[in-house]
Formats: C-alpha cells, structure tokens, sequence
C-alpha cells in the first residue's frame, strides 16, 4: 500500500457549519453563531424538496458576507448526461455569485468546475463514501480542498486519517443518521424509481422489517424499524475533535426548521470556543433536553464512539420522539395517570405540551400513534394526571405501560428567541492616527479577516485639547458603542502626535461611517473568474466501434455451491465475493485450475486499520473487481492484473466515466441510478468495449456499517464478542409487502440488504447488444447451484439467439421464485431519448 505523507499545516479553529433549506434557518444560523452555512439549489441537491432558486443567490452570499459567514452550495448529486449543459449553466451561476465553496459528489462535476471556474473551491460531499486517507487523496487528484467524511468512522479512525492526510476535513457531528453509506444506498431507486443519489431518498430504512431467519420468522417484540438508527449527537465529544485537527464540525438538517438550527448551532458554538481555549466543555442536562425536544430520534455518538451495534438502532419507532417523560399505569374514562421519569432528568409536562403515546410493544407499526396536546396536568404523590380536550385522545388506544413522550415544549420557542436575541458579533481592530490641526484618520479591520479594512477620515482637522486630549480611554468609549451593529471593538492601536481634540460627534460619525464601509467591503460579492467562453471538452474515452467479437459472460458467486455451478457452466470469468477471505484463496486456484479467468471483489468500504484486507485481495495475483475510491487509488500504479470498477463508483455520465479509467480501469459497470437506455448511451460515449453492465442481480439497496445479525441475533457489540452468527445463518428482512429481502455481510462485517426480486435486463438485451455492448455480468445472493446454473445457461441461449427476451424472462421467473423486477433499469413513460456526446 501507497502511504500518504502529510503536509503539517497549522490547525485552525474548527468552523460549526449549519444547515439551510431557505432565509428563515440561514438567518437562525447566523445568529447562532455559525462560521458556515450549506444549502442547495432546487436541483442538483441532495435534498431536492428545500434550497434557494439561483436567483436568489447573491442576495443569500451578501446577508452571509456581511455578517462574517462562508456560504457553501450544496452540489452533490450524480449528473446525467443531459443535464451537463444544465450543470455548466447553474456552476457559472453559483461561481458569479460569490460562493465560498461548492459541495460535490460527482466526479464530472469537479473537472466542469476546473474548467468553468479554476479558482472556485471544491469540497467532497460525504456521498462520495470517503472513509480512508486513500479516498481523501483520490478527492484532492480531482480537486477537493476539504472532504466530507463517512459518518462511519470513529473518532480513533478520523484520527488516523488526519495523521495521513493533508487535506481539511470535515464530519458530521450532529442530526439524522442514514442506515446505509451515503451514496451508497439504492433503496429508493429499486422500489419507487427516486434516486437518492438524485436528492429523492424515500426513506425505505425508516418503514417497518420483519426478520427472518433461516426461513423462519424471528419475533423481535418491539423492535420493528430494523433499519431506523438513532440520531447522532456528538457535543461531549468536542474537545476531542477539536484535538484531532477536524476543520468544520457539520450539523445536518436542510429539512429541519429554524429552531433546530438555531438550538444546534449554539451549542456546538459554545462547546468549540470553550475546547479552543481549553476550558471544560460543560453542558446542562436541560441545553441536552432542548436538543431532544427540538428534533430527535434518541441522541449518541453512535460510530464516533466506536462500535455497538445494540445502541444505534433501537428500532420502537422511525419519527421525531422528543423527550421520554415517563410510562402510563392507568387510562381513566377522561385522563391518563403516568409515572414520569426522574424530574432531575427531565422539564416536567405542563398544559400546552404536545406528547405522543408509545405502544411499540403491542400495536402495529402501521396503525397511528395515539397523542394530543395537554389541556390539564395534576400532580400526585408519585404520578401525574394528563387530561385533554374533548376529543383530542381516544383513550381505549393507550394501555398501561405504554411509554410516554413529550413531542412539542412551547416554551422552547421563547426559549430560542432569547438565544438569538445576542447575536454572534464580529470583532473589528482598530488603528488610530491623531495629530494636532490635522484630519483623525482611521483603519478598522475585521480580525477574522484581514483582507477586509476600511479607512475613514475625518473631513475637518482636529484642534488643539483645552482639556482631554485624544487618548485610548476615549476612542473605547465612543468607537466601541457598537451594539446595534454586528461589530464589536477589539484592539485599538493608537498614534497621536501633540495634544489634539476630537469632539464626541465627530467620533460618533466616523463610527458609523465606518459600519457603513464595512458592511459594503464585506457584502460585496466575491470576483471569481469564470471561463463561459471556453471551449475546452474533458476528454472522454475514444468511443470504440460496435465489436464484432462475441459477448462474454461474467458470473458473480458468494459461496462455494454456486461457485461450483458457475465453474461448470464456462463463463468468461467468475468473481468470488465472499464473507470469509480465508475461503479465497483455494476457490482462486479451484476457477484458475478449470481455465477460467478468475476475479475478486473488493469490499465497498475500506477503514484505517483494514489495509489488510487491501493486501490480501492484491496477493491472490488475479483481477479485482474495485467497488470504493480508496482501493482504486492504492491499486491504480500497483497491481498487475486487471481493475474494473463496479457500480459503486457511481459513474453517471462520461465525463465521470473518463476520469476513472485514468486509473487504469479495464471496464467500468455504471451506477444503478441510470435506467437501461441512459446505460445504452454512457456505451455510446466511452466505448462500449469499456463496460460491463449487470443483467441479472438482486439489487443491493442498502450497504450499512450497522450489522443486523450482531444487533438481532446476539448480545454482542461488534465482530468481536458477537459469536458471528452472519456464518451461521441465512438472514433476510421482509417488508410492508411481505417480500423478503437477503441480508450478506461482507469481509468488513458490514451488511448488505439486497432486493428480494431478480433485477432483470432481458428487456433490454438487445439494446445493449445493438449499441455494443460485449460483457455482462450476472450477480447470484442466496441461489442455491441449480439456480445459478439455470440462469446462466438461459441467459447464454439469449445471447446466442436461441431465446428472445421474452423467453429468457420466463426462463428466468421460473428459476427464481420470488420473481423480477425491471429496478432501476426501468425506463420510465414519456422518457426522452436524448443526445449523447458526439
């Protein structure tokens, strides 16, 4: 393995970066104290329902400037290939605003950026899936000044990146928590056609799963959101990361409202400024229940604090809980009696509050959660009496022992009012030139920002003091009434020459002069050159001619029975993907002894620590199948045979296409955001030669850290004290619609939920034989060896036009008996067939 020597820089503070969906949680965040804001477009976002109309932006960079905050767009979906004009045409417009940074996930994107705007700064969105100092490097080849890590990591393991790298990092520390990698989950795409690599995640994890276990239904009592983590709350850990040298501390939360931000924003605020200047981080059990009650699924650190997959999904309910208050012991005919909790641990109810009744042990995950606002409490000896209007609960729906919440505290909006009431200011140096019978002349410059001063000089000369002469004590007194202003006097560097006189209302004009000047240096709207002229393309691969050679197979196998079978059938070459790497290397040998060329898949995550794995696959002395950035860099001028990247890559249109064969890739499989005709013109551009596209898998719809069979089937934590009951059975989580969807982990213990249906692209095939397309490659799960035998040799017959589509899709339904599915190759009505690159 390649190591990465860094470049010491000096560590700065770390920024608190706030979310934005529109003006009224921007404006929160500034209040707060943040020292960047992101938000997205109303396209090209990862949260496509919020964001700002590109119109809008320059008055959005001029309110953020003008207050001494950076504004980073959010650009961090995968582009089609007919949307790059579109995409050229939106950069241009965010570089003339005066963007601070873009966020990016596309690898396109970042080459468009170096040619439309050189100097506009690239951050690499978290969707990029970067969890190694490899991945950082990668991200900086194409750009990337800052890296949005995995939120995935441990701190330990964020540690020891930042040891590798050079490169300004940035986690997350606060807010909702995906199930799966970002940018790595297909859950939407497969079951509604909504990307959430395009800004439209459905939120599959957040539904109710059953779990089944070797066939058999396991009861799991109230466990139901098997896929539902908590939130992610990391303000203990702060002191930490600050050590660790993280440059921007991130709070998710585009969907949230203004409250949120705000609440968010201040505490973390408060929490850096004390670990900066090494004083304890004290936190209040009442600013933590602020937090919950403001939006919260159950607040931890979760993997910043290491592995236990017991704690991040709880899995009672997949919505906002706010604050647990106590449990129910009796349901009178107009009132509920419940036991709370500690009162030290929580602010009592009182009339107002809005609370939610929690029945996860006994109703349907589908029936409505009974609740309402309280109209009345009475306080007992060792209980509490809840009434409610009239009407407002049916009261036959709650039981004793259901679990009480608090969902909404009025109080907490006054309480966020007065948070913002003293607003963050900007501390302004000043220098100070007094001379008798000559102009005061003044230099006042933003101590955050050097580059920003602005001088101001007095239009008549100063006389000669009868009395007080001009001195520090005086310009504190009448330069430093800045207080309905943004500003706040720091150090005063003074010059006086002889005795001179300044009157108080000459000294109170040149203050607000010098406001005026400031707020204008700073709302003036940053000049980045942007080359809209240009002609340059990125190149892209020279497109082959259709091929006369014949189209190859290739098999794809996660254990030794259906290893048997593909050898058997003679593919072009076999893939091992399996959960036990010391099973590898004798099933290498078993395909390489039978004359079949012989793969290997990598992991789609590689962490600090896991460089083995890495090297393993490399000493087996045969191709990879490389499934993260990471691995591809480590490989790309050290590894012999041949590299095909696989879907995971997330190759959406050429441009990104032709950046990863500069590493060296054999052929390339597209992400599975494209539908089949998109796939047919990405072979266009690049070569058909140079793709392997998947006519035959269970979609992997989510790729997850968290491990279903540790958290569900032991007590264990982690890989280490679990028992690995992955090895010792088959797993698979049913749905609303009673499908059952297999469960893998992999080498890393990281599981994969794969769609219950065949994804099938017999449809399609001679679309894609028409265009050129030679390789293809079929994915077996949980097919036992007949199974894989019969798909492969119907799929063959097609190939040789022995069967029609339609014939291989029968063929393929009665193989597979939980049926196809079109998934994400499905082209939807009224798509157009658009232009592909000359």
């Amino acid at each position: 393995m390649q190591s990465i020597q860094p470049t010491q820089t000096p560590q700065l503070k770390p920024e608190i970066m706030s979310p934005a969906g529109y003006w009224p949680q921007l404006h929160a965040a500034i209040d707060a104290g943040a020292d960047s804001v992101y938000f997205g477009l109303k396209h090209f976002s990862a949260r496509a329902k919020v964001g700002f109309l590109i119109g809008e932006l320059p008055e959005v960079f001029r309110t953020l400037h003008q207050r001494g905050v950076k504004g980073f767009v959010t650009f961090n979906t995968l582009i089609f290939e007919h949307e790059i004009e579109e995409a050229k045409r939106a950069m241009c417009s965010i570089a003339e605003a005066g963007a601070d940074a873009v966020i990016v996930q596309d690898l396109g994107i970042c080459r468009l950026i170096h040619e439309i705007a050189p100097d506009l700064e690239i951050h690499a969105s978290t969707q990029m899936s970067i969890t190694s100092a490899e991945g950082v490097r990668f991200a900086q080849r194409y750009g990337a000044r800052r890296v949005t890590l995995a939120r995935e990591l441990s701190l330990p393991e964020i540690r020891a990146i930042r040891e590798a790298s050079d490169c300004e990092l940035e986690i997350f520390v606060h807010g909702a928590l995906c199930v799966a990698y970002s940018g790595q989950c297909f859950s939407s795409e497969a079951w509604g056609g909504r990307s959430a690599n395009r800004g439209q995640c459905a939120q599959a994890c957040r539904l109710p799963y059953e779990m089944i276990v070797d066939d058999q239904l396991r009861p799991l009592n109230d466990a139901r959101y098997l896929l539902s983590p908590g939130d992610l709350y990391a303000l203990h850990h702060v002191p930490e990361i600050v050590d660790i040298g993280i440059a921007a501390l991130k709070i998710e939360g585009r969907y949230k409202d203004a409250d949120y931000v705000a609440l968010a924003t201040r505490a973390y605020r408060q929490a850096v400024d004390a670990a900066w200047e090494q004083r304890p981080v004290t936190i209040s059990r009442e600013e933590e229940l602020r937090l919950e009650q403001v939006y919260s699924r159950g607040l931890g650190a979760h993997f910043l604090s290491g592995t236990n997959h017991q704690t991040v999904v709880e899995g009672r309910a997949p919505r906002h809980r706010g604050v647990l208050m106590g449990r129910v012991t009796r349901v009178l005919s107009s009132a509920v009696v419940i036991e709370p909790f500690d009162a030290h641990r929580t602010l009592p109810l009182k009339p107002g509050d809005g609370v939610v009744f929690d029945a996860a042990d006994w109703r349907s995950p589908e029936e409505k959660e009974e609740g309402g606002r309280v109209f009345q409490v009475v306080a007992k000896p060792r209980t509490i009496e809840l009434a409610f209007g009239n009407g407002a609960i049916e009261f036959s729906r709650i039981r004793p022992g259901d679990l009480v919440w608090r969902t909404h505290d009025p109080d907490l909006e006054r309480h966020v009012q007065a948070t913002l009431a003293t607003p963050r200011k900007q501390l302004v140096n000043l220098q100070v030139e007094a001379t008798e019978r000559e102009a005061l002349r003044t230099r006042w410059t933003l101590a955050a920002r050097p580059d920003v001063a602005v001088e101001v000089v007095s239009e008549q000369p100063l006389s000669v003091a009868q009395h007080r002469a001009v001195d520090e004590v005086l310009l504190r007194d009448q330069l430093g009434r800045l207080g309905n202003t943004v500003y706040e006097l720091g150090e005063i560097e003074l010059k006086v020459n002889g005795r001179p006189f300044a009157p108080a209302s000459l000294l109170n004009q040149l203050r607000r002069e010098a406001v005026e000047k400031l707020q204008r240096a700073q709302g003036a709207l940053r000049q980045i050159e942007v080359l809209k002229h240009t002609q340059q393309q990125v190149p892209v691969a020279s497109p082959n001619a259709v091929s006369s050679a014949l189209p190859e197979v290739h098999l794809l196998v996660r254990n030794s029975e259906q290893l048997d079978a593909a050898i058997a059938s003679k593919p072009a070459s076999i893939t091992l993907d399996y959960l036990d790497l010391y099973g590898l290397k004798p099933s290498v040998e078993r395909v390489k002894v039978s004359g079949v060329a012989v793969r290997v898949a990598s992991p789609r995550v590689l962490k600090p620590g896991e460089e083995r794995i890495a090297q393993f696959l490399k000493r087996l002395d045969c191709a990879i199948l490389v499934r993260s950035a990471g691995l591809l860099e480590m490989l790309r001028d050290d590894h012999p045979h041949a590299l095909i990247g696989d879907f995971s890559l997330n190759a959406a249109n050429a441009l990104t296409a032709a950046t990863l064969f500069e590493h060296r890739l054999d052929r390339l499989t597209p992400t599975h955001d494209l539908n089949a005709d998109q796939i047919a013109k990405l072979a266009k551009a690049v070569g058909p030669g140079r793709l392997e596209v998947v006519a035959y898998q269970h979609l992997p719809v989510f790729h997850t850290e968290h491990c279903v069979f540790c958290r569900f089937l032991s007590e264990g934590t982690s890989y280490k004290d679990c028992g690995r009951p992955c090895e010792k059975h088959k797993v698979a989580l049913r749905d609303w619609n009673g499908r059952e969807h297999p469960v893998v982990a992999d080498v890393g213990c990281r599981n994969t939920v794969f769609g219950a249906e065949a994804q099938s692209a017999a449809q399609h095939l001679s679309l894609w034989l028409d265009v050129g397309i030679r390789h293809f490659r079929l994915e077996f799960v949980h097919e036992d060896a007949a199974q894989v035998s019969k798909v492969t040799h119907a799929f063959a017959e097609a190939l040789a036009g022995r069967r029609t589509s339609a014939q291989l899709a029968e063929a393929w339904r009665r193989a597979v008996p939980a049926g196809l599915t079109e998934g994400s190759l499905f082209i939807p009505s009224g798509y157009a067939s658009l232009p592909v690159l000359p």
